[in-house]
């Protein structure tokens, strides 16, 4: 099992970033995904999950309305679009496997993409 994220970066305030998820080594078309993050000095916090097929999302409240996840079955690939970000949002994220990533483990997610948003 393989998780490799990207897309990660410093932007300003205000600015966008879309992270990607490569995944590999298991059926991920059959595997609801999510994105979790972790801020220094801070527990994880999950951000958003989406089902198998992508019909249905769920976002933390912190995010709804400025990020928005989506997958791609065919290319085993996981996305989360961040707009209007804030400097709250910096933190290194992960994508994992399942609707329960903080429960399940670290060793569900993938090795992380730092973002970073300061002016």
């Amino acid at each position: 099992v393989q998780l490799v994220e990207s897309g990660g970066g410093m932007v300003q305030p205000g600015g966008s970033l879309r992270l990607s998820c490569a995944a590999s080594g298991f059926s991920f078309s059959t595997t609801s995904m999510s994105w979790v993050r972790q801020a220094p000095g801070k527990g994880p916090e999950w951000v958003a999950t989406i089902s198998t097929a992508g019909g249905n999302t769920y976002y933390a409240d912190f995010v709804k309305g400025r990020f928005t996840i989506s997958r791609d079955n065919a290319k085993n690939t996981l996305y989360l679009q961040m707009n209007s970000l804030k400097p709250e949002d910096t933190a290194l994220y992960f994508c994992a496997r399942g609707r329960s990533p903080i429960a399940t483990g670290r060793g569900s997610w993938g090795q992380g993409t730092q973002v970073s948003v300061s002016p």
